[in-house]
């Protein structure tokens, strides 16, 4: 192992409270190797790319080795490197040059559950009941006098039960795929194991990770049946009597989470936390807990000025009690991408430039999904491109992810725009994407790329965004406007009309201003 790389981590041990995170969906965002398919690689030759957008750290998603039945979240050895992304010093040479540009690394920690393929659960398939193998996962017999059914009524996320069977009888949970094995973590070995995971890539340098499934991990006594719910899904809410997710369990295990980290100064941890409820989601934060965890109250407003006051206000209230800062996202791998969900093609663009200035104006730490600053789209994929396990998983029900995961387009009017050397990317770009790449939006003035760059530009240098609070200024109905306590204001239009900005000097906005009128659709920063 190489020597941990100087970290910009021990500067400022508190830089990720308003930092700004660019997601990188690793097959998705450029391929080094030319087998169509982005790497480790492919980020190290971007990095002058990330460096000039003006973003503060990266969040990597899983690279290590895997049979990729869930692109990488389905975890065969936690502290390698998946050939196909590269290796161990392609790893430490992208964490060194990263460093070098102040650029942060965190990477994914996936530790509600392993591969199929990863060596324990290999063990449990070949060792009998009741076996030290088996106790490191969830194996029980069925019930029924044959044993025939399974243990509880647990569907999977991904469709169909949460269980499977095994020839001699028992059967193994699954809250995901029957590939992905949930973890028992009431096991000793299970918690150790994970904490040498942590170490093992913290004594290489990196400055953090996002926990996988944060609100999973722990497991109630008896794995009782869970009230049956219309949607099981990840995304969709967690209330009380879903019994797979939100165990009071939990907190023990992210507290000895928060205790590894605190080991190495200036690093952090940022929990996926699907629960809608503010106040569960709240226990999450406490001071022994998670430095972070996302709020997604974004991701699920709809595109009004009420149900985004009302989104930002929850997530304000949320940590307001907790050492927390807001950590606040629009798109990332899992769901639709916000130009989309705006509306698409012109009028989901639009919006989308205004969501960039509300969130980027907003206290806390921020986070962006590669992509979002060139107002990707989803891509609808013909039946046969599909790969998300959800698409076989549902019966063909349900099309899954990939529609947002399409491959970044760097440059050139055709595809693979400059993703990689080979035509035929992992999952396919579409005609029509030439005005779209990176480099065609490096030269407009206009683009979607050059909004966000001024933006983050202004976001890290202005004292206007000083403070971790909003003041709510009275505007028209159908706007949201709002002060920070430094100074800055950020107004939003979505009333349907041109509205009048109060006095101040236009910073950025993200439609042109004139005769003080905002358009709809659009949003400003001022300084007053």
């Amino acid at each position: 192992m190489s020597p941990a790389t100087s970290t910009p981590s021990t500067i400022d041990a508190d830089w990720w409270r308003d930092a700004v995170f660019y997601q990188i969906y690793i097959r998705s965002f450029a391929d080094g190797n030319g087998d169509g398919v982005g790497d480790l690689a492919g980020i190290r030759a971007r990095l002058p790319y990330l460096a000039d957008l003006g973003i503060d750290a990266l969040w990597i998603t899983p690279f290590y080795p895997s049979p990729m039945a869930d692109h990488g979240y389905d975890v065969a050895d936690p502290r390698d490197v998946e050939p196909v992304f590269g290796d161990l010093a392609e790893f430490d040479a992208l964490l060194a040059e990263a460093h070098a540009r102040g650029i942060r690394v965190t990477v994914d920690l996936v530790p509600n559950h392993s591969s199929h393929d990863h060596e324990w659960f290999q063990a449990a398939l070949a060792a009998a009941p009741g076996s030290p193998e088996r106790a490191r996962y969830h194996f029980q017999d069925g019930h029924g006098a044959d044993g025939s059914r399974p243990p509880n009524n647990w569907p999977s996320v991904f469709g169909g039960p949460a269980w499977t069977r095994l020839p001699d009888g028992q059967w193994y949970l699954h809250l995901f795929a029957p590939e992905q094995p949930d973890l028992n973590f009431a096991n000793p070995e299970v918690v150790a194991d994970l904490e040498e995971t942590m170490r093992f890539w913290l004594d290489r340098g990196v400055d953090g990770f996002r926990i996988d499934v944060a609100h999973g991990m722990a497991k109630p006594d008896g794995l009782p049946d869970m009230v049956p719910l219309d949607d099981t899904g990840l995304l969709a809410d967690h209330a009380p009597g879903d019994e797979r997710f939100d165990s009071e369990g939990v907190h023990a295990m992210h507290r000895r989470i928060r205790r590894v980290v605190e080991e190495y100064p200036g690093r952090m941890a940022v929990g996926e936390v699907w629960l809608r409820d503010d106040q569960r989601l709240a226990r999450y934060l406490r001071a022994d807990e998670l430095q972070l965890a996302f709020n997604f109250k974004l991701v699920t407003a709809g595109w009004t000025a009420k149900e985004i006051r009302t989104a930002v206000e929850d997530s304000l209230a949320t940590v307001a009690g907790t050492p927390a800062p807001a950590c606040w996202v629009l798109s990332n791998h899992d769901v639709s991408r916000h130009v989309t969900r705006y509306g698409g093609g012109e009028l989901g663009i639009r919006r989308a430039r205004a969501a960039a200035l509300l969130q980027l104006a907003l206290p806390g730490a921020a986070y962006l999904y590669n992509g979002d600053e060139l107002g990707m789209p989803d891509v609808e994929l013909p039946d046969e491109a599909l790969q998300d396990p959800i698409w076989e998983r549902s019966g063909r029900a349900e099309r899954g992810r990939d529609a947002c995961r399409i491959p970044m387009p760097w440059s050139g009017a055709e595809p693979p725009y400059g993703f990689s050397s080979r035509a035929d990317t992992w999952l396919p770009m579409p005609e029509g994407w030439g005005p779209l790449t990176a480099d065609a939006q490096r030269a407009d003035g206009n683009s979607m790329q050059s909004l966000y760059r001024a933006a983050l530009a202004l976001r890290s240098t202005s004292p206007l965004f000083a403070g971790e609070q909003v003041e709510w200024l009275q505007s028209p109905d159908g706007c949201v406007a709002f002060c920070r306590p430094g100074g800055l204001v950020c107004v939003l239009n979505l009333s349907g009309a041109p509205t009048p900005l109060p006095e101040g000097r236009v910073l950025v906005s993200s439609a042109p201003v004139e005769d003080g009128l905002l358009p709809d659709d659009a949003a400003v920063w001022l300084q007053p």
